[in-house]
């Protein structure tokens, strides 16, 4: 019979042969096959004293937890201990941005004969700013994926029909990529302090040359039009009036270019009043 102060899955890993643990992607996580030792996870009661033992390496958590590393002989033993209640196997992390793309299809999507890479689209953001120095928004030859950086809070040169920032164009910020970034930085001052627009942006195109392609974005192949929100005063925090403008110049552009846009809004308020309608 199970013990039942084992989880499923480590009762199954006790009852399974080592072949069958080594098909498994799972069976033998947490069980070093050299020393024959399981590292597992213990909820207990008081004493915290008697967790230990010969060959036995205990490490206390906070809320009646523990980390034991312990020969695998020794687990039926363990669990007949009085103060413990449960012991759980290890299981394997995974990065939840693999789990995000494959929930959402993207991969397959991306995968197919034909797939989709934003090849011939634009993708823009309004947001933080982004890191223009980041491998992920850089082609091959090092050159800018960015066509235009508006940055609304830096006093300058603001695109036509607007008042207020300054215009980057494609060139620019491949001048400023082709020096050392200290200085790139000085020709380009555009700067995403909160790292927000860039990770936002790294989802929606990012095409992982910093991962190896490991990391790719949605639309990895698009070109990108980039609006950092803000404006020149001190202690300022974005506006709907300069998300309004921001978006307004990313379709003006798309128009301009003729080509199609997706446009990602990660900036929000809470609107309105919150009292249920009868």
């Amino acid at each position: 019979m199970p013990d039942q102060k084992l989880d499923n899955l480590l009762n199954l890993a006790m009852d399974a042969t080592p072949q069958e643990r080594a098909k498994s992607e799972n069976l033998n996580v947490g069980y070093d096959s050299t020393t024959r030792l399981w590292d597992v996870i213990v909820k207990y009661s008081e004493p915290e004293r008697g967790l230990g033992g010969d060959g036995i390496q205990v490490v206390p958590l906070l809320g009646g937890y523990a980390v034991v590393t312990l020969p695998e002989t020794e687990l039926d033993a363990y669990s007949d201990r009085e103060q413990v209640e449960f012991i759980e196997k290890p299981k394997r992390l995974y990065f939840e941005t693999f789990e995000g793309r494959e929930a959402s299809c993207i991969l397959p999507v991306q995968a197919e004969l034909n797939g989709l890479t934003g090849e011939g689209i634009l993708v823009g953001i309004v947001d933080s700013g982004v890191d223009y120095f980041h491998p992920d928004f850089r082609n091959e030859d090092g050159s800018s994926r960015i066509l235009r950086l508006w940055d609304q809070s830096v006093n300058g040169n603001p695109p036509e029909s607007y008042v207020t920032g300054t215009e980057y164009t494609k060139e620019e910020i491949d001048k400023a990529l082709a020096l050392e970034e200290t200085e790139g930085r000085r020709l380009v001052p555009s700067r995403d302090f909160s790292g927000h627009g860039t990770a936002v942006l790294g989802i929606a195109a990012g095409n992982g040359r910093a991962s190896g392609g490991v990391n790719r974005g949605v639309a990895y192949e698009s070109e990108l039009l980039v609006v950092k929100m803000g404006n020149a005063r001190e202690n300022s925090f974005p506006r709907t009036t300069e998300l309004m403008e921001g978006i307004d110049y990313l379709v003006r552009q798309a128009v301009q270019m003729g080509k199609p846009i997706a446009i990602n809004i990660s900036f929000g308020n809470n609107y309105g009043s919150h009292e249920p309608y009868n």
